[in-house]
């Protein structure tokens, strides 16, 4: 039962992702369908339309294996590594230096989100 719930909760996010990418290509939009999706996730569970626990384990599950989802980009990146000649100092810096403000605004973030979870459940 436990694994069925998980299912169906990563479902609800891959339901989220399909929509947003309606959305997408309804507006014919230059944002990312998977980006409206989870942005329109993140209203709806700010705003408390969608209560977390809905979606928490099937969440859990996918952050638990996210290093494997970098798999495919760093492949990719790889395959063209010929667009770096001449150029690739400047977008290897850039990359390195965006992916670290990711991790750390992440981590900041998560951080907060912990805090405030912990502060809320005393």
């Amino acid at each position: 039962m436990k694994y069925f719930i998980m299912i169906v909760q990563i479902g609800i996010l891959f339901l989220f992702n399909y929509i947003g990418v309606l959305i997408q290509n309804f507006f014919a939009l230059n944002i990312p369908g998977s980006l409206i999706g989870m942005l329109l996730l993140f209203v709806l569970l700010i705003s408390k339309v969608i209560p977390l626990r809905w979606i928490q384990s099937g969440v859990d599950f996918l952050l638990k294996d996210i290093p494997f989802f970098f798999i495919p980009v760093t492949v990719g990146v790889i395959q063209y590594l010929s667009f770096f000649f001449g150029k690739g100092s400047l977008t290897i810096l850039l990359v390195i230096i965006s992916t670290f403000m990711v991790i750390g605004i992440s981590g900041i973030v998560t951080n907060a989100l912990l805090r405030k979870e912990v502060t809320s459940h005393e």
